[in-house]
């Protein structure tokens, strides 16, 4: 089962491929509600290089690592990975007003389809609002 997920993000490609692939960023955005967040990251963006991201509720109940395998970069453009035995593509496609981005990934079957595609969507908007937040800076 393949879910997808996407958003609009009004700035260049540059600057939106920078916030989803450095760790610095990556910590201030990626968290689906506001009772958690990512407090490490790790990038090696090339094929063949690792990625993590821990992922914890703030009051310290619990926590998971987001990690996997970088499988085909293409920059600016795509990317692809693979975690466990799943995996996800990750489109930046351009757009009248930015960059629409585009993530399509194998799902679970712990959690029901919606609430995978509600938490990766609460991701992706949250990225959107970081990088245009950041732009106005």
């Amino acid at each position: 089962m393949r879910i997808t997920v996407e958003t609009s993000v009004a700035a260049p490609i540059d600057q939106v491929w920078q916030a989803y692939t450095t760790p610095a960023d990556i910590v201030k955005w990626n968290a689906a509600s506001d009772d958690w967040h990512t407090t490490k990251a790790t990038v090696d963006l090339r094929e063949g290089g690792a990625f993590s991201s821990r992922m914890e509720a703030k009051d310290g109940s619990m926590g998971f690592d987001f990690a996997g395998t970088y499988t085909r970069i293409v920059e600016h453009k795509r990317i692809e990975y693979a975690f466990g035995d799943r995996k996800a593509e990750v489109e930046f496609v351009p757009a009248a007003n930015g960059i629409v981005v585009r993530v399509v990934f194998d799902g679970e079957t712990t959690h029901s389809v919606e609430q995978q595609r509600g938490g990766w969507q609460a991701i992706l908007d949250n990225f959107a609002r970081y990088v245009e937040a950041k732009r106005k800076l």
